[in-house]
């Protein structure tokens, strides 16, 4: 279970706002999770109260999904990263969501990422390779989102050797 996970295994867990018992992190409080936020977060990526936008997550389990697409979220899942109106890298994992078989609207519609997902992605990062990506209610990518962007690779590699299931889901 994911109460068992060290404090210190992912950098986003050191946090204040997580509940813990005999060292494990076994929950982040509802006033945490509001104010809670990954290494590197940009001012935008604060969550905001009750204002429409693109929120993304990357979270994870160690639940074994039965499918790379379009799965029942777990609810064990715990949240790895967070994003505020990124909608290049929305529309990177929309692409790897739709050539892993995904046909909903992406919206609420998680997909899996492996290390090899976490790889393509890194390089597309560094090469500046991620598609310019429009929604209604997305905002824009401004380009200073390279150092979060690493950092969530980063603690994604680190999640995967560890044995847990990374996937991404937004909403808008």
């Amino acid at each position: 279970m994911i109460a068992t996970l060290a404090p210190v295994a992912l950098p986003s867990m050191n946090c204040p706002h997580h509940l813990r018992q005999g060292g494990a992190v076994l929950f982040m409080t509802v006033c945490g999770y509001s104010r809670c936020s990954s290494l590197g977060v940009h001012q935008r990526n604060q969550r905001k109260e009750h204002i429409m936008g693109l929120d993304m997550y990357a979270m994870i389990t160690e639940e074994e999904l039965p499918q790379s697409v379009d799965f029942k979220k777990p609810i064990d899942a715990v949240e790895l990263h967070y994003w505020r109106k990124h909608p290049d890298l929305h529309g990177w994992m929309e692409g790897l969501y739709s050539g892993k078989g995904g046909n909903g609207s992406f919206n609420l519609d998680p997909v899996v990422l492996t290390n090899a997902d976490i790889d393509q992605l890194g390089t597309a990062i560094e090469r500046n390779e991620l598609p310019q990506t429009d929604g209604y209610f997305f905002g824009q990518s401004l380009g200073d989102e390279f150092a979060d962007d690493l950092a969530f690779i980063a603690k994604a590699r680190k999640a995967i050797a560890d044995g847990y299931t990374v996937y991404y889901d937004s909403w808008w």
